[in-house]
């Protein structure tokens, strides 16, 4: 599957919160982004044994591909990391399918996928309704924004006496709450992707009354990958 930028790609780099973590925003990323909405209505997908609420089907290996001629260009101004050879722990086309009333704790807050900051996440939207997008969130009682090895004790530990407490918020997470307040967020628009480093507390926004169905082509479609890069 060959995969081509668009004609009209832009790119742009913001910063989350009062830390300041890169936030790479790419409109127009691939020159015909139907076509990979058509192979994820062919895949396979699957329920997940990680909190992300919804099915997954892998991805196709030119993405990664794609993905690497991409961003290796932009990695050093953007964040501070030397070009290299992309290694993706997780390529997957995503949809979140769960009801709001049937989120563990876990998934009703923001989380992070790694506590190393030289890890990346993207999120490349693939779906035309207003399914949400990808919010930013800083902890209230200890002021994070990104968790590291360093902060991982005091927040964790703040994070279960937390999930005892009632000030819990029931559903997705999408504006602020008791606990967490939004420090940013970008809206899911057809071919557009993020980047960010996976240690910064994220989630994506959900409306709690309309959970998206389990299908490609209406649903709430994106190409979600985990980054490492190997100088």
């Amino acid at each position: 599957m060959l995969l081509n930028h668009h004609p009209c790609i832009q790119v742009r780099k913001l910063s989350i919160g009062t830390e300041g973590a890169p936030l790479l925003v790419i409109d127009n990323l691939v020159s015909d982004p139907d076509r990979l909405v058509r192979k994820a209505a062919r895949s396979h997908f699957v329920g997940q044994t990680s909190m992300f609420p919804g099915i997954r089907a892998q991805a196709p290996l030119s993405y990664q591909r794609f993905l690497e001629t991409t961003l290796n260009p932009l990695l050093k101004e953007c964040f501070g990391l030397e070009p290299g050879r992309f290694v993706f722990p997780m390529c997957h086309f995503s949809l979140v399918t769960l009801p709001a009333e049937k989120l563990l704790f876990l998934q009703r807050i923001p989380h992070i996928d790694s506590l190393r900051s030289d890890g990346l996440a993207t999120v490349h939207y693939l779906f035309h309704a207003d399914w949400g997008g990808t919010a930013f969130y800083r902890h209230r009682r200890t002021g994070f924004e990104r968790i590291d090895e360093q902060r991982r004790k005091e927040y964790f530990s703040c994070l279960e006496q937390e999930s005892r407490g009632s000030d819990v918020a029931d559903g997705y997470i999408d504006e602020d709450t008791a606990l967490f307040e939004r420090v940013a967020k970008v809206e899911g628009v057809f071919n557009r992707m993020v980047v960010y480093r996976r240690n910064s507390l994220h989630s994506g926004s959900i409306d709690d009354a309309r959970v998206p169905p389990a299908d490609p082509v209406t649903g709430r479609l994106s190409i979600n990958t985990f980054i490492d890069v190997v100088p």
